[in-house]
């Protein structure tokens, strides 16, 4: 074999062991808060509870049952997004729960990003929880995230929600969208004083609303997709320090289960990842050929099947702290090559959607180029 030929072969081994290798240990899940025990009454009175809400009738009453064993004194408004359903009945018939009826999205916002506007002028409070209207806490979550909030003194932080896995497609696909997440930005990275990194998982975010004020939230991002890690970026960039970690006590209740629901949930922003760049989207196409593909072209040849093996096994050892994470068998780390080609075809499938017009599409609405 040529030396450009060993040069090739080495590329899978040192991509997947420096993976391992570095300090900042993107595969690994400490980055992670649970809901503590139950120790009677907490006092939450310095929290609003911001909830944006389209056609959630289904979830939104489990949403606030949640909110309702975190503790006493938390406010709780639920933006009504120009539902159809019966969303902001079921919303009313809690207490403590105030329904805000949202206006006509204006050109040039987003959707939830328009809720959310319409919402913080009734916050009151010093800390805001910016919840999903399908997120349900545990009991005792909502305390011990405040708690490392303030032991952390940070003012912006974040959890990212345990997804349903009620299907094979759920199973394979699922926790392998929050290993990629944490590829893509690095928790510790993120978490530390870096500018090179900001993320946030929209899910469950609790910010000081001082924060949110500085850092122009929600007008200065309100066309953002990714809008997340678009107001971690913004809140950073004021000044403010942010932390995101795991949690299998933020529960989403959306069901998945297909193979087509969990592609609508990726490429609504996948290509937006990218900035909508075709050249970054060949870049990350050769990157997964180079990392998916080419070890099992190296198991086939008689000089290089050692290497191949190699780096197959690093890539199944950094998937492997995720599946014990959410409490997956390992065997499930066998399956990652085909659920990468899956992820990148849907990410191809993403840039298709944005060169024929659609930006993304979601909740019934299109957002055009």
């Amino acid at each position: 074999m040529s030396t450009l030929g060993w040069v090739a072969a080495l590329l899978p081994v040192v991509m997947w062991v420096g993976l391992l290798l570095a300090p900042w240990r993107p595969w690994s899940t400490r980055e992670r808060i649970e809901a503590g025990p139950h120790v009677g009454p907490v006092d939450l009175s310095e929290i609003t509870v911001l909830i944006p809400a389209r056609n959630e009738a289904d979830v939104i009453g489990l949403t606030l049952a949640g909110l309702q064993s975190q503790g006493s004194g938390l406010q709780v408004i639920v933006v009504d997004d120009q539902s159809s359903d019966g969303t902001a009945q079921i919303a009313a018939s809690f207490p403590h729960a105030q329904v805000v009826s949202g206006q006509p999205l204006p050109e040039g916002w987003a959707g939830k990003l328009w809720a959310l506007e319409q919402g913080k002028s009734h916050v009151r409070t010093p800390i805001t929880l910016l919840l999903d209207a399908d997120i349900q806490l545990q009991p005792g979550l909502l305390a011990a995230l405040l708690m490392h909030k303030r032991r952390e003194n940070r003012q912006f932080v974040s959890l990212m929600a345990d997804l349903r896995r009620t299907s094979f497609w759920d199973r394979l696909l699922l926790p392998a969208f929050v290993y990629y997440f944490k590829l893509l930005y690095p928790f510790a990275v993120s978490n530390s004083s870096s500018r090179l990194v900001a993320a946030a998982a929209g899910g469950c975010i609790l910010v000081d609303t001082e924060a949110l004020q500085r850092a122009g939230a929600f007008a200065s991002l309100r066309n953002a997709l990714i809008d997340d890690c678009t107001l971690a970026r913004q809140v950073k960039n004021a000044g403010y320090s942010t932390w995101l970690g795991l949690s299998r006590g933020v529960v989403s209740l959306r069901p998945y289960g297909t193979l087509g629901s969990i592609h609508d949930m990726v490429a609504r922003s996948a290509f937006t990842q990218l900035g909508y760049s075709t050249v970054l989207l060949l870049v990350v196409t050769v990157l997964f050929v180079l990392a998916y593909g080419l070890p099992f072209l190296l198991l086939a040849g008689a000089a290089t099947w050692r290497l191949g093996l190699l780096a197959l096994v690093a890539m199944m050892l950094s998937y492997l702290p995720m599946l014990r994470y959410y409490q997956m068998r390992l065997a499930w780390a066998l399956l990652l090559p085909f659920g990468a080609v899956l992820y990148l075809g849907m990410t191809w499938s993403s840039a298709i959607r944005y060169w024929r017009g659609v930006r993304s599409r979601w909740k019934d609405r299109t957002y055009s180029t």
